[in-house]
C-alpha cells in the first residue's frame, strides 16, 4: 500500500518552496503576501546584503512575495524540474537549480540599485530550463543557437515591471553554460 508518492527532485524543491511560504506567511502573519519585515530578513535586500548579509543570497531563492509568485514560480518549476530530472544526476540537478539562483542574485547585486529588494526562485528555474534546452540541442547533436533563442524569447516574455530582469537573465547563463558543459562530457550512443 502507497501513502506518500515518490519524492523527486523537484517535488522535495517545491514542497522546500512551499514549507518557507508557510512559514514566512505565519511569521508575517499574511497568507496572501509576505510581509515587509520577512522580506527584508529573508529576501534579498542588497544594502543588507553588501553590508554582510550573504544568507539572503540563498535564502531569497525560497522566499516568494505572494502567493500568485509562489504559484506561477512552482508551476513552470514543476514543468521544467520533471524534465530536468530525465537528464541530470540529482547532484546535477540541484547544481544547476541552486547555481543558477545564486548566479541570478548575484548579479541583481552588481546590477541594481543597493536599496533593490527582490524574492523568488525564478533565477534558479530559468537556469533550469537553460540547462535542459542547451543539453537537448547539444545532445542530439543540434545547433545550440536554436536553444539560446528559446532562452532568450522566454526571457522577453517574462520581463515587465516588477519582475527582475538581472535574476532571470543571471539564472538562465548559468544554466545554459553549465547544462552546455554536462552535455559536452558525455559521450551519447545512439
Amino acid at each position: 500500500m502507497k501513502i506518500l508518492p515518490k519524492l523527486t527532485p523537484t517535488t522535495f524543491l517545491i514542497t522546500v518552496n512551499l514549507l518557507v511560504y508557510f512559514y514566512t506567511s505565519v511569521v508575517g502573519g499574511n497568507f496572501v503576501e509576505t510581509s515587509d519585515g520577512v522580506l527584508y530578513q529573508w529576501g534579498q535586500f542588497n544594502f543588507y546584503v553588501i553590508n554582510g548579509w550573504y544568507w539572503q543570497l540563498l535564502t531569497s531563492i525560497f522566499v516568494h512575495v505572494d502567493i500568485i509568485h509562489l504559484s506561477l514560480n512552482m508551476f513552470f518549476l514543476l514543468i521544467f524540474g520533471l524534465r530536468a530530472e530525465e537528464l541530470f544526476s540529482l547532484q546535477e540537478y540541484f547544481l544547476v537549480y541552486l547555481l543558477s539562483g545564486l548566479s541570478g542574485n548575484l548579479l541583481t547585486l552588481l546590477l541594481m540599485h543597493p536599496l533593490t529588494l527582490s524574492a523568488g526562485a525564478s533565477g534558479a528555474i530559468f537556469g533550469v530550463f537553460g540547462a535542459c534546452v542547451v543539453y537537448l540541442r547539444k545532445t542530439f547533436g543540434q545547433s545550440i543557437v536554436g536553444a539560446l533563442l528559446y532562452s532568450f524569447l522566454l526571457l522577453m516574455m517574462t520581463s515587465g515591471r516588477n519582475v527582475n530582469i538581472f535574476a532571470h537573465f543571471g539564472g538562465l547563463a548559468a544554466g545554459l553554460i553549465i547544462g552546455y558543459a554536462l552535455a559536452k562530457s558525455r559521450k551519447i550512443v545512439f
